[in-house]
């Protein structure tokens, strides 16, 4: 460290070596399973909201148009405020709670916030289940919400310093992997638990998320810490034993760990790393990190996930047809997501991003056109095939598996790998907050715009499509085989990035201490 200046973690073209042991798939994998709290509440949610029983209780007026009116407008029939802020709440409380999961993953570790967060959520599910008012499930949605942000800041952070650079894409996706099974337990579950007499179903579907729940506390408990935690600790034996035994016994570590060691004195000399993010040098992975998870809400994916009964129903399936549908679009999500866990280290990050922002256009687009054609501005309809039924299903099907094999998994690994350490846990609450934000803002008003744009709304979200492909097109990097400590060198030969990495003639890295 002479002269004040901190190199960058390796030279250029610096490949570590290491293996996928034992320790570092079954460590990965179960820290993925914390995604499990995740995709049951995102699959759980909406579906609840399509059943009688519930809206019976909670949103008489919603069950009023949905059940009884039969000459509500198609597009209107779920647009209710208070029904959309049961789903939305979760993200609102997510966005706030990854803020505060930044400083205690920088602090205590990553385990500790996993821990937490499924003990929170645990404690959301119980509200929920036994509800008997409004304020009730809005304040049990809350703790889930914070139950959520604590995991979905940490793990991705936890799998990328874990896993070897060359697996990690594949370790990484098995979060989003959890997510995506998780959504599709809930699916089953809705399935089932609708068909009960008694109209108390929706409790069971709401309680059954006590099970990842548990498994999300099991598994935080079950994990030890991370290399770069220990060594931030100044644990260095305890962090070398452990970065040998995660790469292989046969693997010579020394090489990355002296890059981890030299990360971490980057780390001690960064006061505040929010205000860090602001500096020159950090404005690609800044911009990536905002864009990225914006644009991943912005395809439309949460909008069908969310609502996908609601949606069916418009589009006039009946309540466990609609149900059923989700289940078989959940499925669809669940095999698409194995193509990415193959691909996302062999293909590489900007060929998936591409190739499923294509397909995506092309059946969000079919969508829109589908149901143009058939309910056009007035939202009747009379005459609906179940040919016509089957089309649209497929094509939000293909729609579904082209995010699942690339932005859905993607968004997250991409901003997971891009920042130093010094700001690598400040930088993943950003796009945690943003993700969260952006799935607010289309939660809460999905059903709003679906009931005045009518199907104009997935024309706009098939435009973003193409706007968010181009923009990989022209400015994502790509980062796959590249070190995590080393991720560096893809902004330094960058077209467009590279005019704001500050670099000495070696390539080096200039310390916040001597930019001031």
């Amino acid at each position: 460290m002479a002269s004040g200046r901190i190199l960058t973690h390796g030279d250029a073209g610096k490949d570590y070596p290491g293996n996928l042991t034992w320790d570092v798939l079954i460590t990965c994998v179960v820290a993925a399973m914390v995604g499990l709290i995740f995709g049951y509440d995102l699959g759980i949610s909406g579906e609840v909201t399509s059943m009688a029983p519930f809206l019976r209780e909670f949103f008489p007026s919603v069950y009023r148009k949905e059940a009884v009116d039969p000459s509500t407008n198609q597009y209107c029939k779920f647009n209710s405020q208070i029904l959309t802020l049961f789903t939305s709440s979760l993200y609102l409380a997510t966005l706030v709670a990854s803020i505060f999961s930044s400083i205690l993953t920088q602090n205590l570790g990553r385990k500790i916030s996993m821990f937490l967060g499924g003990l929170i959520f645990l404690c959301g599910t119980l509200l929920n289940a036994l509800a008997q008012n409004i304020s009730m499930l809005i304040i049990g949605r809350i703790l889930l919400g914070i139950g959520v942000g604590f995991p979905t800041q940490s793990v991705p952070l936890f799998i990328s310093e874990m896993a070897p650079h060359k697996f990690r894409g594949a370790l990484n996706v098995c979060f989003r992997m959890c997510i995506t099974v998780g959504i599709l337990v809930a699916n089953v579950v809705n399935y089932g638990t609708n068909m009960i007499k008694g109209n108390w179903g929706w409790r069971l579907s709401l309680g059954g998320a006590a099970v990842p729940a548990v498994l999300a506390v099991l598994s935080s408990l079950w994990v030890s810490e991370t290399p770069n935690f220990l060594i931030g600790r100044g644990d260095y034996s305890k962090a070398k034993r452990k970065l040998q035994r995660i790469r292989g016994a046969d693997v010579d570590i020394q090489a990355e760990f002296d890059d981890m060691v030299a990360a971490s004195e980057a780390l001690k000399q960064v006061k505040h790393p929010w205000s860090n993010l602001k500096m020159r040098k950090h404005r690609p992975q800044l911009v990536l990190a905002i864009l990225i998870p914006f644009f991943q809400q912005l395809t439309g994916i949460n909008a069908v996930m969310f609502y996908a009964p609601e949606l069916f129903k418009t589009i006039g399936f009946g309540s466990n047809a609609s149900l059923g549908s989700s289940a078989i679009t959940g499925g669809v999500n669940v095999a698409a997501t194995f193509l990415s866990i193959y691909g996302t280290d062999r293909w590489g990050r900007k060929k998936l991003f591409i190739g499923g922002g294509i397909v995506m256009l092309v059946f969000q687009s079919a969508v829109a056109a589908l149901i143009g054609t058939k309910f056009g501005f007035s939202g009747a309809a009379t005459d609906l095939e179940k040919s016509y039924s089957g089309v649209v299903v497929s094509c939000i099907c293909l729609f579904v598996a082209a995010f699942a094999c690339s932005w859905g998994p993607l968004g997250w690994l991409v901003p997971s790998e891009i920042f130093p350490l010094e700001i690598r846990s400040a930088g993943q609450s950003i796009v945690v907050a943003v993700n969260m934000l952006s799935t607010f803002v289309i939660a809460q008003g999905f059903l709003v715009a679906l009931c005045f744009a009518k199907y104009l709304l997935f024309v706009a979200f098939a435009v973003c499509v193409l706007v968010m492909t181009l923009f990989v097109i022209f400015f994502v990097p790509e980062t796959m085989n590249i070190p995590i400590e080393e991720m560096s060198r893809v902004w330094r030969t960058h077209w467009y990035w590279k005019r704001y990495v500050d670099e000495d003639d070696n390539g080096a890295r200039i310390s916040p201490i001597e930019m001031i």
